[in-house]
């Protein structure tokens, strides 16, 4: 029931198309009955039946069936095609904006990534006294009440090592940072080296295994135990089957690529690197990730968003087109006007694909709407067409721009 940009424009035009014509045809049956040559003398028509005849040729050959056909048809058949291919268009101004988007933004948990981390280190610091389960079990203890995947990671590893967890206490979230909560009357904190760093503390030696460990594409968690650097674990995230692939084919298709994480700088670019996108924007909390989309639209770009998670949200409304994963959250796919029904993120370019060429048969149809009657109106005003042959004709453009728009039926992306 929506109406794409090109529609809009299609119906103003006919806004001034329909009384423009209206005016040609009474000016063709006028000038046919007031300067019309005159008829032989055993004509079976009169001048009046002769001016009428071609008025009505010009009425017929202009009825703009044809352009009001050259949207509707492709969209209607544009959009089925992608929902058989696993890409649900809610609306037709998303499908006719991705064709102009020139950025793609992923967010990397869940969308080039799995978004199931796992923990690959536990490296303890030289003054806590324990071993590595007891590091985990606390660092899991305070996590119990954590949704994030990083926290869920260390959950999962403290289960897979059969570690009984304590019921922690006070627990408190630092929106980007971490978690901390008490356990068995100590304080206890988990979280990035950001949060380290603005709690004052000196990490020593744990900060450069920390960074080693960021080179090495993997997230590094400071466990803190009574404001003391107790540890770090390593966590990694592998990236999805095919996430490459499609940054490879945005790139074929000219557009610029770009990550944006919560994660440390060095952590990102390093699977940036991976997968080889053109920009790596690291260290975005969740409620900053919209002003970074407008950003990039306040630098020119036409930004589209990728991203399946709640935090997601705000930048998949804010982008120019929002792109949720299927596999994602209901508000990521509530928001975003394209879904796409896989985790797959080859879903992307085809998306675009799908666009682009849903848009070239707009253009195909519109011109040869435009393109029929600026050259048959004239024909028929100067009456070379009779209206049957006119109606022939009108009926003939609607048929084309019908036929034109269901070739992407069998479009391949």
């Amino acid at each position: 029931g929506s109406k794409a940009p090109v529609q809009k424009l299609v119906d103003q035009i006919s806004a001034v198309f329909v009384p423009v014509v209206i005016v040609l045809a009474l000016l063709t049956f006028a000038g046919w009955l007031l300067w019309g040559p005159p008829l032989a003398v055993n004509a079976d028509v009169s001048p009046f039946t002769r001016a009428l005849i071609n008025m009505v040729a010009v009425l017929v050959i202009a009825c703009p069936c044809a352009m009001g056909l050259a949207t509707p048809t492709a969209v209607m058949v544009g959009t089925g095609r992608g929902a058989e291919m696993g890409i649900l268009l809610k609306s037709s101004e998303a499908l006719e904006r991705a064709w102009r988007i020139s950025m793609v933004v992923l967010d990397k948990t869940g969308t080039i990534t799995r978004g199931q981390p796992a923990v690959t280190d536990v490296i303890l610091a030289p003054s806590f006294a324990g071993d590595e389960d007891e590091l985990l079990r606390l660092a899991a203890s305070v996590e119990k009440g954590s949704e994030h995947p990083l926290g869920e990671a260390i959950v999962a590893e403290a289960g897979q090592r059969e570690l009984k967890l304590a019921d922690p206490s006070g627990f408190q979230a630092e929106v980007g940072q971490g978690v901390r909560a008490e356990v068995e009357g100590r304080r206890v904190r988990v979280g990035s080296l950001r949060m380290a760093e603005n709690s004052g503390l000196a990490l020593g030696e744990m900060a450069e295994r920390a960074r080693q460990l960021q080179n090495e594409a993997k997230t590094a968690v400071v466990v803190m135990v009574d404001e003391t650097a107790a540890g770090v674990i390593g966590i990694a995230d592998v990236t999805k089957e095919g996430s490459s692939e499609a940054i490879e084919q945005l790139h074929r298709m000219g557009l610029k690529v770009a990550m944006i994480t919560g994660d440390n700088r060095q952590t990102a670019e390093a699977i940036g690197r991976q997968v080889g996108v053109d920009r790596v924007l690291a260290e975005v909390l969740p409620g900053d990730k919209a002003a970074e989309i407008a950003k990039l639209q306040a630098a020119g770009q036409v930004v589209a968003m990728v991203g399946d998670g709640i935090n997601d949200a705000p930048a998949l409304a804010q982008a120019d087109v929002g792109l949720a994963i299927g596999t994602g959250t209901d508000v990521a796919m509530a928001t975003a006007p394209v879904v796409l029904m896989s985790g797959d993120l080859r879903g992307v370019p085809r998306a675009v694909q799908l666009s682009r060429k849903t848009l070239r048969v707009i253009r195909e149809n519109l011109f040869w709407a435009f393109f029929y009657n600026v050259l048959l109106i004239p024909a028929a005003a100067f009456g070379l067409l009779v209206p049957a042959l006119a109606a022939a004709a009108m009926a003939f453009s609607s048929v084309f721009v019908v036929s034109n728009s269901l070739r992407l039926r069998k479009m391949k992306l």
